[in-house]
């Protein structure tokens, strides 16, 4: 994923543009004291861009977009599915203390309960420690009954925004949430099977690798 970075010389075409809009390439050319040719390949990447709006027999024109414009309208169009990460799934059967081994295991803060399959509820460290603090038997206490549990679950699926992903992460306050993919059981009833998470690394780790190009 590469961000976008407007040269010195395309900032300067587009303020060029948004002072003599309708402006043709010639008249820019002129103005830069360029050939044609050499401003082709900038002017080719702002149009592509959306900053630049070519009309024929006309010339250029502004398209009213601002370069931070760019850059959201960059974001937004990142899928859950390109940052989502593999989510620790456990049966609602598993008991506390396995599932806290596991929690530690692969260093992750949030553990997804499955029944038959499909995604039943979750669990977070807080949990876990509210638990484990008491006079609870937890090597033979299941997990499904500490779990927060369906509907009382927020998730995403592949094709939703790595936006609408973290709009979710913080109105909720939560670490993660789990990516599902909708199915139907031997009922007809809607199910959610869990296929990832998207956690607050994962968002972390977008930024950075937005930010190192």
């Amino acid at each position: 994923m590469i961000a976008i970075e407007f040269t010195s010389r395309q900032k300067q075409i587009i303020e060029l543009v948004k002072k003599h809009q309708p402006i043709t390439s010639e008249q820019l050319a002129a103005k830069l004291n360029m050939t044609r040719a050499a401003l082709r390949p900038d002017l080719t990447i702002l149009t592509m861009s959306d900053m630049l709006e070519a009309r024929p027999k006309v010339g250029y024109f502004y398209s009213g977009k601002f370069i931070n414009d760019i850059g959201h309208d960059f974001i937004k169009s990142i899928k859950v599915s390109d940052i989502k990460s593999s989510a620790v799934v456990m049966d609602e059967s598993a008991t506390v203390y396995d599932s806290i081994v596991m929690l530690f295991l692969r260093d992750v803060g949030t553990i997804y309960v499955q029944n038959k399959g499909a995604l039943s509820g979750v669990v977070s460290r807080k949990d876990f420690i509210k638990i484990a603090i008491g006079s609870n038997d937890i090597h033979n206490m299941p997990i499904g009954m500490i779990m927060s549990r369906m509907p009382n679950i927020v998730y995403v699926f592949d094709n939703d925004s790595a936006y609408d992903a973290v709009v979710k992460l913080i109105t909720h306050e939560i670490d993660s949430i789990p990516v599902v993919e909708a199915f139907k059981d031997s009922e007809g009833k809607e199910q959610f099977k869990i296929t990832g998470k998207v956690s607050k690394t994962n968002m972390t780790k977008l930024l950075y690798d937005l930010c190192k190009q």
